[in-house]
């Protein structure tokens, strides 16, 4: 009988309590030395308690941080660097049958029209890649990049597409490729965050901040929004009355409190929390000087385009250099306003087109040049692009007269550049439509993939333990490879 209630006691013993009772869980081991390095040090030492501290990448790396510069709405990359011969023949005539039967687009219905490109392209650089006119700053760095033709998704709206760029998934919940990169290396610097995002174009993309989530990672690897005018992030600054020496004896009391939280229940969110409340700390004093652009030469300023206090593309470009200079690893810049439908409503290839175009051509040479300059490019990896395709066809909604181009998941373009990849190629090819991949399909996992690799992580292994199974950037499915075509 006595064997029987001993049997139920230790049946009925939880983790919680076990957790409770023992008082030495792996949250407040973690915790007991998070506290014990004090929030007075600059940085926690490597193999610490810190969830940030730097960690060594199972396999070489190539790039130590990365710059993924994204065009949220989609670019018509076909009329950037795509030259098809055979659609300006083609121009204003019946799409053949064989494009649209069976097939589903967002917006276009009945029989379109094709279209040829509306600009004129010259060639570049020493393979004389056809460019588009609209960006002549593209054109002296095209000896720099690697240029993907045959980039091609299976999402066709902007938001899920954008989200399985950033995350892997579809659906909202998942953890962006920069928290992965923060998980997986830490961040070089104890006084800003690891992974940091910079908006321009003046909205969100359409995937919202889902697309810098943590997701099931814990939360201190969160993409952190920053600003390039005004305050740089929001709420940082001690509030009126609160001086620095208080928000520290403010902190410390928080600190005892989690303490006493993460002694109690283990919960490793509550280690992350006082993390976080630390690196805020830190950064009151490292945030206002990185994300001084002010203290650039005129010269360096003027090679951007760069204009202190504007919330621009080439504002963001330029402080995504100075972060990378500060040992952030993961910077993700979105500029918003590339939907070019043709609706009549201020999105049309004629005229926004070259706008935007004109919005980032500038800065992103200047990026590539700047970090070259200062041997920062061979370790920092460059990634340009939207998140699907245009289509050949004009889209026409509604009886528009305005030119422009619907969805298209078959096939677009992107860039690399640096962080060992090599410069002057061209990967993959289209058919003379630009409709469909035809040699050296590249898709978004292989883009994680390459991603990963070049950062020193194999995609099929970097997983975190999450609802029983191991969560990975690329699924479950052992999808994505290195695209080494590309990498030197």
């Amino acid at each position: 009988m006595n064997a029987h209630l001993e049997l139920q006691r230790l049946q009925a013993e939880t983790r919680r309590t076990f957790l409770t009772r023992s008082g030495v869980g792996l949250g407040a081991i973690a915790l007991q030395s998070l506290l014990h390095h004090g929030a007075q040090a600059s940085a926690l030492p490597v193999g610490g308690a810190n969830p940030l501290a730097i960690k060594e990448p199972p396999i070489p790396a190539k790039a130590r941080a990365v710059i993924y510069l994204h065009m949220s709405g989609a670019p018509p990359t076909l009329d950037l660097f795509d030259y098809k011969p055979k659609l300006n023949e083609l121009n204003m005539q019946d799409c053949p049958e064989s494009l649209i039967k069976g097939k589903r687009f967002a917006f276009i219905k009945g029989l379109p029209k094709m279209l040829g490109h509306p600009h004129k392209f010259q060639q570049a650089g020493g393979n004389g890649l056809p460019v588009c006119e609209l960006m002549p700053n593209f054109m002296q760095i095209v000896d720099e990049v690697a240029v993907i033709r045959s980039m091609t998704t299976d999402q066709f709206n902007h938001a899920p597409a954008e989200l399985f760029v950033h995350t892997g998934n579809m659906r909202a919940g998942s953890a962006a490729i920069g928290s992965w990169a923060t998980y997986g290396l830490g961040s070089e610097n104890a006084d800003l965050p690891g992974f940091v995002v910079l908006l321009s174009g003046g909205t969100d993309p359409t995937g919202g901040k889902s697309l810098w989530s943590s997701g099931f990672l814990p939360s201190v690897y969160q993409g952190v929004q920053c600003r390039t005018t005004g305050e740089p992030i929001l709420f940082s600054s001690n509030p009126e009355g609160m001086s620095r020496d208080s928000r520290r004896r403010t902190l410390d009391a928080l600190a005892k409190l989690n303490q006493l939280e993460a002694q109690q229940f283990g919960d490793p969110e509550t280690v992350t929390r006082i993390a976080q409340y630390e690196l805020a700390y830190r950064m009151q004093a490292a945030v206002p000087e990185a994300f001084d652009i002010t203290r650039e030469p005129k010269h360096i300023l003027d090679m951007y385009g760069a204009k202190p206090g504007e919330g621009s593309f080439a504002n963001n470009c330029l402080l995504a250099r100075r972060l990378v200079e500060n040992g952030v690893r993961y910077i993700q810049l979105f500029d918003w306003g590339w939907d070019i439908h043709g609706t009549g409503k201020g999105d049309d290839l004629v005229n926004k087109f070259p706008e935007k175009c004109k919005d980032v051509d500038q800065a992103c040479a200047a990026l590539v040049k700047d970090l070259k300059q200062r041997g920062m490019l061979e370790s920092t990896l460059v990634v340009w692009g939207g998140e699907f395709g245009r289509t050949p066809m004009n889209e026409a909604r509604g009886g528009s007269k305005f030119l422009g181009r619907d969805h298209h998941p078959n096939c677009f373009g992107m860039w690399m550049a640096g962080g060992g990849v090599k410069g002057g190629v061209v990967h993959g090819a289209t058919d003379e439509l630009g409709y469909d991949v035809v040699e050296g399909k590249v898709t978004i996992r292989d883009l994680q993939t390459t991603i990963l690799h070049q950062l020193g992580f194999d995609a099929k292994r970097l997983s975190y333990r999450y609802q029983g199974l191991n969560q990975r950037l690329i699924g479950p499915a052992d999808e994505g490879r290195v695209v080494r075509e590309v990498l030197a």
